[in-house]
């Protein structure tokens, strides 16, 4: 899971974001999310059907 290869930023983070944004990575196991600016230290990791409501949840709190 820790591939350098295999880890990629967020779709929305653009110029403007700099390195302020989180990567993923993706396996047929688990997905991980890691702190961009701090590639060394905690993943939260993901079994991939749980991935999906994580993110609704982030985004319905965005929303408010």
């Amino acid at each position: 899971m820790r591939r350098a290869d295999n880890w990629r930023k967020s779709s929305h983070s653009g110029p403007g974001d700099g390195n302020e944004c989180v990567e993923i990575a993706t396996s047929t196991t688990h997905v991980a999310v890691r702190d961009s600016k701090a590639p060394a230290r905690a993943t939260l990791t993901f079994p991939p059907e749980a991935f999906a409501p994580f993110l609704e949840v982030l985004k319905s709190d965005a929303r408010r």
